[in-house]
C-alpha cells in the first residue's frame, strides 16, 4: 500500500530546522512497517537526518555550510536572484533533496538522538512544500 501527501512548511529563517514533529502531525498514523520518503520540492533548501538533542548544534551546521560555501564568491553567474541563490543550490545539493527512514512497529525508526531537519539556505526562502510517501 501507498499513501502520499504534499504538504507546506511554514517560512523557515535560514539555518537548520528540526522538523520531525510537523511530519508526524501531517500522517493520520504509520503502518506497523514499512518506509517514510520524505522529499523537498525546491532546489535551495534540503533535508538531512541528524542530532535533535543539543540545538549547538544546528548553529554549527549553519557556522560550517557558510564556510564551505561562502556567499559572493568570485566566478559565481547565477546571481540574478542574490547572492544566497547559488550557494544555496550548492548546499541543497550536498544535502540532497529527499530522505528514507525505517517504519517499525508504527514508529519512525529514527535512532535515540536523530531527527529530521529542514536545511533552509536561502535568507528569506518562503514556505517549503514536501511530498510524503509512506510505502507498506
Amino acid at each position: 500500500m501507498i499513501f502520499q501527501k504534499e504538504i507546506q512548511l511554514q517560512a523557515y529563517p535560514r539555518g537548520f530546522h528540526i522538523i520531525t514533529h510537523s511530519i508526524l502531525q501531517s500522517i493520520p498514523s504509520l503502518p506497523d512497517a514499512g518506509l517514510l520518503n520524505v522529499f523537498i520540492k525546491h532546489t535551495s533548501a534540503g533535508l538531512s537526518i541528524n542530532e535533535n538533542a543539543d540545538p549547538d548544534v544546528l548553529h554549527d551546521y549553519e557556522l560550517y555550510f557558510n564556510k564551505i560555501v561562502p556567499e559572493n564568491l568570485n566566478g559565481l553567474r547565477h546571481t540574478i536572484e542574490g547572492p544566497d541563490d547559488m550557494p544555496a543550490h550548492i548546499k541543497s545539493s550536498l544535502v540532497g533533496s529527499s530522505i528514507s527512514i525505517p517504519i517499525t512497529e508504527g514508529k519512525l525508526n529514527l535512532g535515540t538522538w536523530q531527527g529530521i531537519y529542514l536545511c533552509e539556505f536561502r535568507n528569506s526562502g518562503g514556505p517549503r512544500k514536501l511530498i510524503l510517501t509512506i510505502y507498506s
